[in-house]
């Protein structure tokens, strides 16, 4: 059977479809890069905003007008709208979240435990998706209560993978060539919460910078609550990426009292302080919210104010989406359309300056990049596109088409989709 896996989202859903892709080669199926080439679509739908929902669906239309007959919908907004997934056309299984686990073990009418007796290594998805990183799931569910997020009703509580099945991952993915992985869950930062006796993020980045030797280990997103100074003691070991992204979601208290965030300004930026002091390089990105209820122009400009203040290496922004079942959906103080994207626009050019001024001091320098794609071969040689572990993007030419490989590359100025250089 020839299928293909499509994903909308975060890391996690692209994780977990890696992990169907890896159970169906065990079973000797055959994981194609595109629904035109299918007998059977898998999409991992989003619901994290109004927008992801619609691409969800968009997707899974693509999928039936490409002629596929058989269509599996997963994910967060199937785990939230499940009749409405059914309803689309050629949807022929819903499978919720809390089923997610087994639904090739399902499918393919095998016990879920075979796919670990001899477990393959793990290969990047064909076709567009094909990724020189492989994302671990660490964590699942999230036991905070933001106002805004639907994410914790359709993930559940938070539970946390043992070390031995991550460091398995990890190994699978080492051995099918894999030079970066990243850790992602839903709240990433509460790994470990859940066992007795409990244990840290700490504790599983540790055994896995000492029992592997991968050469780069990425964090997916962190909750900048979840952080303290011995954390930090692990960038002394230079194969941890140095980049976090921390959610900031507003820069105004007020703002981030009415989200029920478990921060505040103040103690957001002792945290960007603490990370920056164990590693001066440190890439620090966020996402931030535009447009929360109740949200006046007098909050706006001091969330403004101290993203431009913080000085990230970048950022996303988003207009707030209202979203069904979340308390945030029954506050008053609803702000305009027109004044969200307003406001969004400023907000992105403030994350694009910030950016602009995180890169400028590594022009001159020399740094490690992990060559992602090529844009082809031109009469000075092959245009390849890499990331450094700061998630610098760098472009340089070179005589081959590299990739998945990590080279040293001296900074020489700006590109159009970030930096250029040259290989050493």
């Amino acid at each position: 059977m020839k299928v293909f896996l499509d994903s909308i989202g975060c890391r996690l859903n692209q994780s977990e479809i890696e992990k169907f892709a890896m159970q169906l080669r065990a079973a000797g199926h055959t994981i194609v890069g595109s629904a035109t080439e299918a007998d059977w679509v898998v999409v991992n739908a989003c619901a994290v905003t109004a927008e992801a929902a619609s691409d969800s669906r968009q997707k899974v239309r693509q999928a039936a007008r490409a002629g596929v007959q058989d269509i599996t919908v997963t994910g967060c907004w199937a785990t939230l709208e499940p009749q409405a997934a059914l309803a689309l056309p050629c949807v022929r299984q819903v499978v919720t979240n809390d089923l997610k686990d087994h639904l090739v073990a399902e499918r393919l009418g095998v016990p879920v435990a075979q796919f670990d007796l001899e477990p393959l290594a793990r290969e990047p998805l064909p076709g567009l998706r094909q990724r020189t990183r492989a994302f671990l799931k660490v964590q699942d569910g999230c036991d905070n209560h933001c106002t805004f997020c639907i994410t914790r009703l359709a993930r559940g509580r938070g539970r946390s993978r043992s070390v031995e099945e991550v460091l398995m991952d990890a190994r699978m993915a080492q051995a099918g060539g894999v030079k970066e992985i990243v850790l992602t869950g839903v709240h990433l930062g509460s790994w470990g919460q859940d066992f007795s006796p409990s244990l840290h993020l700490y504790d599983l980045v540790r055994a896995l910078l000492e029992e592997t030797n991968l050469p780069r280990i990425r964090l997916s997103s962190l909750e900048p609550w979840d952080l303290d100074e011995r954390f930090f003691s692990l960038w002394q070991n230079p194969r941890l990426c140095r980049h976090l992204h921390l959610p900031l979601q507003s820069g105004c208290a007020e703002t981030l009292r009415r989200m029920a965030r478990k921060t505040s300004p103040d103690s957001f930026a002792r945290l960007v302080e603490m990370a920056r002091k164990a590693a001066p390089e440190m890439a620090i990105t966020t996402d931030v919210i535009v447009g929360f209820p109740g949200e006046s122009e007098a909050e706006f400009l001091e969330s403004l104010a101290f993203v431009r203040k913080v000085g990230f290496a970048g950022g996303h922004v988003f207009n707030y989406s209202a979203r069904p079942g979340t308390p945030a959906a029954r506050l008053s103080g609803a702000v305009p359309p027109e004044i969200r994207r307003r406001r969004s626009a400023k907000m992105r050019e403030a994350f694009h300056e910030a950016s602009k001024n995180f890169a400028a001091p590594f022009i001159g320098k020399v740094v490690e990049v992990l060559w992602e794609s090529t844009d082809g071969l031109g009469p000075d040689g092959w245009r390849l596109h890499g990331m450094t572990d700061h998630a610098l993007r760098i472009s340089a030419l070179h005589g081959q088409p590299l990739w998945n490989e990590i080279s040293r590359v001296r900074v020489t100025g700006w590109a159009e989709d970030g930096l250029s250089g040259e290989i050493v």
